[in-house]
């Protein structure tokens, strides 16, 4: 029987073991390596080629969707399950689009992880069905541009109008507008709701 090589990319240390340790209990399956952030992981999946690699998406250095990227422009074949906290729709988007075949939440059983790691092994995709739901829900809606993001960000950060406008080097007049776009584009009437939204769906982060 050949052995499914697993590459686990994941920057907490308790929760990478636990992810080995329940891989490690499969016949069919063995952990080559654990990376600690993105950049380890691109370095780590060169080194190993494994066939399958669980790559959480908000890791130091590099994040997860970046580090799809470049393992797949090396790799075109490679085959990576996200395994993330983060369940917002543009997080979902990018992974996907990034390249990757599996998208788990970590809430998810250790049955639900051993089934998509055989599936994505075979060649096909593993979407549970919240997921595909949300993915849905991101094509079907307005997206934001890159300035319309930028201004949400800083948004969520607690920026006013005028810090908004005195980092991005525009208008007070512009900021507004580009308020009204997003108010519009998430459905919210003010900027509360625009910050709920935008942290829910993956368009904005606090920790930045």
């Amino acid at each position: 029987m050949s052995l499914i090589k697993i590459l686990i990319a994941e920057d907490h240390a308790v929760v990478s073991q636990g992810l080995a340790s329940i891989l490690q209990d499969e016949v069919d399956m063995s952990v080559v390596a654990q990376a600690r952030d993105g950049q380890a992981a691109v370095e780590l999946f060169r080194q190993h080629q494994p066939d399958i690699a669980l790559m959480d998406l908000r890791m130091p250095k590099l994040d997860g969707a970046d580090a799809i990227t470049q393992i797949r422009s090396e790799f075109a074949t490679a085959r990576i399950i996200i395994l993330t906290t983060y369940d917002g729709d543009v997080d979902i988007y990018r992974g996907l689009q990034a390249g990757a075949q599996g998208y788990l939440l970590k809430d998810m059983t250790a049955e639900e992880l051993i089934e998509a790691i055989r599936l994505v092994q075979k060649g096909k995709k593993y979407i549970p069905l919240a997921v595909a739901a949300k993915l849905a829900e991101r094509l079907n809606s307005e997206t934001l541009t890159e300035r319309e993001r930028q201004v949400l960000q800083l948004l969520a950060m607690g920026r006013h109008n005028t810090e908004i406008s005195a980092t991005l080097s525009i208008s007070e007049r512009t900021v507004k507008f580009h308020l009204g776009n997003i108010f519009g584009k998430l459905g919210v009437s003010d900027r509360t709701q625009a910050v709920i939204q935008a942290l829910k769906r993956g368009f904005a982060q606090l920790e930045r």
